[in-house]
């Protein structure tokens, strides 16, 4: 009786401590990391778009140089 006492006395303990430590620092974490991820997301998609205009951009200047390369050459 008192073996089986200890275990689930010893068993509570751990299971309060782990439910403790997920509380007061998983949970938080999580907030913290998912932050940090729309943030990560949003910058990822402001670089793509950057890109996109610089490449419209570039583009757009060479199709310019070879329309007045074709317009000099007739």
């Amino acid at each position: 009786m008192i073996i089986t006492r200890g275990f689930s006395l010893t068993n509570f303990v751990i299971a309060s401590s782990a439910l403790c430590f997920q509380v007061c620092v998983l949970y938080p974490w999580h907030h913290k990391l998912e932050d940090e991820f729309k943030n990560l997301k949003n910058e990822h998609l402001r670089l793509l778009k950057e890109n996109e205009e610089n490449r419209l951009k570039e583009l757009r200047s060479i199709r310019e140089h070879l329309g007045n390369f074709y317009t000099k050459a007739e």
